[in-house]
């Protein structure tokens, strides 16, 4: 994983005009680029009369039927790539959701609009349902993207230009866009593009994912992109770094190219590597599991190298829709999970709603401040009829593997037992019913408010385990929006504070023997993996991209090596301080997997590491 702190190893320098992003797909690639504007479907906005309206909703039903259809053809392009086919059955599913057709209807019948100024309406309007709140916050902008998307394609189905964004290409080329959908992403598998940059974006978005799905290098979030680069100049792109070059000179194309050779070599070995047993050099196991939100990322997850499903993010199938999902519908998510991960472990999140998770369903009130508000467990708490429906469900799938329930954003032990008291009528309820079900099923908390570390003591007399949230945890010790992307170097894992943290609830899950991982975007950095292993955790859950990465970063170090650079990070006063001796002393070790390049020893440079310190 590449980073943009100065301590670690530095880029070289290069000619031409360098731009920086984020890095949303790792890799390099150089080649001509191909500029792509915003391109929006256009149409002509008129009134229609009453009798027209029947005829115009006719028309509606035969745009979404042909949307679909299209996805069908481009889902089937790309049938081996789980994620990519995740993202764009949630579009599928979107294209007949009941609040969009219900606003089109709205504005064809009450409006007199024709069905391609009342799907153009339509999505403006939905759109708006995400503005209140932080304007800079992914997760909002994602959504209000996926909407956008999805109108669009309901639109190029009306005009009967259902065609890609991006023209046949005659040769391997650098797609330079403002943004792009998942379906047109996917799509590129038939045309020769070797890497993406985007205007907007994050790690987390969609152009992202899907890149990452397809290896296609990527950069997003470069701003100003779209004037500084044209079509035909030769572009650099490299996804490790996060970093564009437009024009380089012949020694940085050389250059760049050579680490491109490198980094698919590295990447190839990781894969196969992938399920080799994940244990320290001194033989400490180190159990690795992955982060999900869909049924079809949990294969993905098996086939990098995941030992089961540390966070299973249960709200998505409340995203996006009019009405709650049924106990049925959820039972067989779940069931799904656990029947691809067979007897590994399957951890439930129960859900996550509220804060920067808008869902319709729920009308929740406006809030000044979402991120402490009505959110997460207290929501669940105040509708018991719903989360019953959901721990019911929860109940059912325990009988097809080793399933456990976790709790998030959990601040008092009240919470928490007034959850437990909630989990034994949703068993007596499933018992009552005659359904199956395992005979105990453990029950968590995510530790990621500062109150769950101050009374980690108190927990772990009552909690079967604990998971380290550390994105809110990061974000609530330090006061700091983790959207804003102004305040995003302030936001550390490094932080001395954070550290001492997880020190502390690791502490006291070992005094109480129950287990305690981390589920945050800590556990996916090499660097930060090391400090959490120093610090005494012994399992760590993440993106399933990342752990490759993260399982050979734990097999080259030794235990002994961990726990010392912990001890003397926790001595540390500043964030910077930290990072600066963790890559200081791992970055020799660990310089292929932080910047995708090979190292290399000089004769006169010291081993990485000392005898005393290895032995």
């Amino acid at each position: 994983m590449a980073s943009s702190s100065s301590s670690r190893p530095p880029p070289r320098g290069a000619t031409g005009l360098l731009l920086r992003g984020i890095a949303g797909s790792p890799g390099v690639a150089v080649g001509p680029a191909l500029v792509v504007g915003d391109v929006r479907t256009t149409y002509i906005r008129r009134h229609i009369t009453a009798v027209q309206a029947d005829g115009e909703m006719a028309r509606i039903k035969r745009a979404v039927d042909d949307a679909k259809a299209s996805l069908k053809e481009v889902s089937a392009s790309v049938p081996a790539i789980q994620e990519t086919s995740a993202i764009l059955d949630a579009y599928f599913v979107m294209l007949g959701d009941p609040l969009l057709l219900a606003r089109v209807e709205k504005k064809i019948r009450q409006e007199k609009k024709c069905a391609e100024w009342a799907v153009a309406a339509a999505s403006e309007d939905i759109v708006q349902l995400f503005l209140p709140g932080n304007p800079k916050d992914a997760y909002l902008i994602e959504r209000r993207h996926d909407i956008e998307f999805v109108c669009d394609r309901l639109l190029r189905a009306l005009v009967g230009e259902d065609r890609p964004t991006v023209p046949q290409l005659d040769e391997p080329t650098v797609l330079v866009a403002r943004d792009l959908s998942p379906a047109d992403t996917a799509g590129l598998v038939k045309e020769p593009v070797i890497a993406l940059v985007t205007e907007v974006g994050t790690r987390t978005s969609h152009t992202a994912i899907m890149a990452r799905a397809l290896e296609l290098p990527a950069v997003v979030g470069v701003a100003d992109v779209l004037r500084q680069v044209r079509t035909g100049d030769t572009v650099i792109v490299d996804g490790l770094r996060g970093e564009i070059i437009v024009n380089p000179g012949e020694d940085a194309v050389n250059e760049a190219l050579a680490r491109s050779a490198r980094h698919m070599a590295f990447a190839r070995g990781l894969l196969v590597a992938r399920n080799r047993p994940c244990v320290t050099r001194c033989g400490v196991p180190i159990g690795l599991k992955a982060n999900v939100e869909l049924p079809s990322e949990a294969m993905l997850a098996m086939d990098h190298g995941a030992e089961g499903i540390g966070l299973y993010r249960t709200e998505f199938v409340f995203i996006d829709r009019a009405t709650l999902p049924s106990e049925e519908e959820q039972y067989e998510m779940f069931r799904a999970v656990m029947d691809v991960v067979g007897s590994k472990p399957v951890t439930l999140r129960t859900f996550d709603i509220g804060g920067d998770k808008f869902v319709s369903s729920f009308q929740l009130p406006a809030e000044m401040n979402p991120a402490l508000g009505l959110r997460a467990v207290r929501l669940a708490l105040s509708r018991p009829d719903v989360f019953l429906t959901q721990l019911r469900a929860m109940v059912r799938a325990s009988a097809h593997g080793d399933l456990r329930i976790m709790i998030p954003m959990v601040a008092s032990i009240q919470e928490l037992r007034e959850v437990r008291r909630l989990l034994h009528v949703a068993i007596d309820q499933v018992s009552a019913a005659g359904q199956a079900h395992a005979t105990h099923i453990p029950l968590g908390i995510m530790v990621e408010v500062p109150s769950a570390v101050v009374l980690a003591d108190l927990f772990a007399r009552e909690a079967e385990f604990f998971s380290l949230g550390t994105n809110d945890l990061i974000q609530y010790s330090l006061a700091i929006d983790r959207t804003n992307r102004s305040l995003a170097p302030l936001a550390s894992s490094f932080h001395p504070a954070i550290l001492r943290m997880v020190q502390s609830v690791a502490a006291a899950g070992r005094v109480q023997g129950i287990p305690v991982a981390v589920c945050g975007a800590m556990a996916s950095d090499p660097l930060s993996a090391v400090l959490l292993v120093g610090l005494g955790l012994r399992e760590l859950s993440m993106e399933a991209a990342a752990i490759p990465e993260i399982k050979e970063t734990i097999r080259r170090v030794t235990l002994q090596e961990c726990e010392w650079a912990a001890e003397a990070a926790l001595a540390c006063d500043t964030a910077d301080a930290v990072e600066e001796l963790v890559a200081g002393r791992f970055a020799p070790t660990l310089y292929d997997l932080l910047t995708g390049e090979t190292y290399t020893l000089t004769p006169t440079e010291p081993p990485p590491w000392s005898p005393e310190d290895s032995a």
